[in-house]
Order: structure tokens, then C-alpha cells, then sequence
């Protein structure tokens, strides 16, 4: 995908690029790919391919939500940025926090953050350790292949708003949504819309689950008690 057919693309899922954002795009995979040759951040080096899988795949959040009333959005495993730094080129207006565990990742946003002149939050820590002090303060919580879904949606749920949403964005994840069925519920969450579509060959999905009501002040519990027994 070139730039020209990633702003097309952008156009199609109702996103008209600025010239600006279209230089920022361009900034970003260009010091993404300077960075990753001393620091592995991703095995998609290709231009072409981080427009793609990268970019044009983050975007596809918007075939589930409309991000131009949005306040705040979280990136639970943002790595290099995505889809949250993304979210913040095509929204500027929202207010965006990128969490990692991994300090290098979190390094390398806030260099591209500062060369990108976009003003984000940075945080590097666990999502269960963030969501002790950050309950249910966002309106969107996003995270992109980070974690099974009865795992993820135990740390995300507990950080979005009561009304709010958490769009976990998957490969083929028939299996992982039938596993999530007890464990969304007793979080607070229900099982809005299922977006299915394919991107280069690979099924990709979106699932949107709607915070219902408060998440149990239990939850989320510690990351070993959460791996060892999903809910």
C-alpha cells in the first residue's frame, strides 16, 4: 500500500486525510523503519507493508466507532503505536494514552511522539497495575494482538467508563469470543458488534464490547491469577 492508496483507503472508512497528516504518516514509517534496524520493534520493515498492517489496519477501528466525539482512549500494548498513535495522527483532538510494559517501546514513542510534534501520554506499566489508580476513566480502551480475549478483556474492562467501549482488534477469533462469553459479563461488558473482513489474505476481527455496568472492584486481579485462571 503507497501512501496515496493508504489516504484512499482512509477516505473510504470516512477519514479525509490533512496534508499535514499525510506528512506525519509519512515521518512515522520512515523513522520506524530507522529505528527498528538497531532496536526490534517489528517484523514489518517494507514500507509498503507497514501502510498496510500497520497503518491502513489500525484505521479499521472506525468500521465499529466514530472517534469524532471521543474524549480519551487508552492503548493497552501500544508497542510502536498501534493502533494508538495512529488514533492520535488521524484524531489529534483526543486525548490518548499509549501504555507498554516495555521500556524500549515506550522509548521509541516518545522520540516519534516528539518528532511527530503530537502531544500523548506515555505510560510503562502493566495494565492491571494502571487500572488500581485509572478505574474506569476512558472512553475507548483499545489493544491490538496483545493477549487471548477472556485474558484481555479482565485488564481492559476495568479502565473504560460505564457507556463506554473496548474494541479488541484480533486475528480469526471465533474461538477466543466463545472462551470470553462468562468473563465479559462479570466485568461489566457485553458483546456489542463482531467485525469481520480480511486484510492481505489474513481474516481480521473486530470486537466491540460495550462497559454495561461498573466492573467489580475484584477485578482485575493479578496478572498470574488472570493467566493461570481466565475467567
Amino acid at each position: 500500500m503507497t501512501p496515496d492508496e493508504f489516504a484512499l483507503s482512509a477516505h473510504q472508512l470516512g477519514l479525509n486525510l490533512t496534508l499535514l497528516q499525510r506528512d506525519q504518516f509519512v515521518s512515522y514509517c520512515h523513522f520506524l523503519v530507522e529505528y527498528n534496524r538497531h532496536t526490534n520493534l517489528t517484523t514489518i520493515t517494507e514500507p509498503t507493508q507497514i501502510y498496510l498492517k500497520h497503518f491502513y489496519d489500525s484505521l479499521t477501528i472506525l468500521r465499529v466507532t466514530d472517534l469524532a466525539d471521543v474524549n480519551n482512549l487508552l492503548d493497552i500494548g501500544s508497542g510502536p503505536g498501534f493502533p494508538g498513535m495512529v488514533l492520535k495522527i488521524a484524531h489529534p483532538n483526543i486525548n490518548v494514552t499509549l501504555l507498554d510494559s516495555n521500556n524500549k517501546k515506550i522509548k521509541f514513542l516518545n522520540e516519534l511522539s516528539t518528532k511527530l510534534d503530537l502531544s500523548v501520554e506515555l505510560v510503562n506499566t502493566r495494565a492491571e497495575e494502571y487500572a488500581r489508580s485509572h478505574r474506569e476513566q476512558f472512553d475507548i480502551v483499545t489493544s491490538r494482538a496483545v493477549a487471548s480475549l477472556p485474558i484481555l478483556s479482565e485488564l481492559a474492562l476495568p479502565l473504560v467508563k460505564q457507556g463506554g467501549d473496548f474494541i479488541a482488534m484480533k486475528s480469526h477469533a471465533v474461538e477466543e469470543i466463545t472462551a470470553s462469553k462468562n468473563a465479559i459479563p462479570k466485568l461489566g461488558g457485553k458483546i456489542d458488534q463482531i467485525k469481520e473482513f480480511e486484510l492481505d489474505g489474513a481474516v481480521r476481527t473486530l470486537v466491540k464490547i460495550h462497559k454495561v455496568r461498573p466492573t467489580p472492584t475484584k477485578y482485575p486481579r493479578d496478572y498470574g491469577a488472570i493467566k493461570k485462571r481466565p475467567l
